[in-house]
């Protein structure tokens, strides 16, 4: 097992500043190659605790924008325009970041792409709701209304 620090959130795995063992090919030719991991050192180390504080801190006072903007993600259905062909069979399927784009569009709000849980793929036109997770502690539905371009 191979010891790293999370740098960006990884499903599955933890959050930014986290160390966690990983296999050594998952770290070598996964992980460390996509930026999403670095190796563990003792002075690595030290540095995400002093930026884990910092992010703590910044998180306390983002709790409350997180429930607003929750609120109003949650009422709104928001459009996605992709295209399809006959029968409402979309070319491809959407994307996280169709998603992302779509809401940025819609709300204005800047959802980051990574944050979004797509449980199911989204091949046909129609209504779904996947979830996106706007803090640690503060997840919502998103409605999407799936529409040909």
């Amino acid at each position: 097992m191979t010891k790293i620090i999370l740098t960006h959130e990884v499903s599955g795995l933890g959050v930014p500043g986290d160390i966690v063992d990983v296999k050594p090919g998952y770290a070598r030719n996964y992980l460390v190659p996509r930026k999403l991991a670095t190796p563990w050192t003792k002075g690595a180390e030290k540095q995400i605790a002093t930026l884990r504080r910092a992010t703590k801190a910044r998180e306390m006072a983002n709790v409350e924008d997180a429930l607003a903007v929750a609120d109003q993600l949650r009422n709104t259905a928001v459009p996605v325009r992709v295209r399809a062909g006959a029968g409402g069979r979309l070319f491809g399927t959407v994307t996280t970041a169709d998603i992302a784009a779509a809401v940025k569009q819609a709300t204005g709000f800047d959802l980051d792409k990574r944050k979004i849980d797509l449980s199911e793929r989204i091949k046909t036109i129609g209504d779904y709701t996947v979830q996106a997770r706007l803090h640690e502690s503060v997840t919502t539905p998103l409605n999407l209304k799936v529409e040909a371009a």
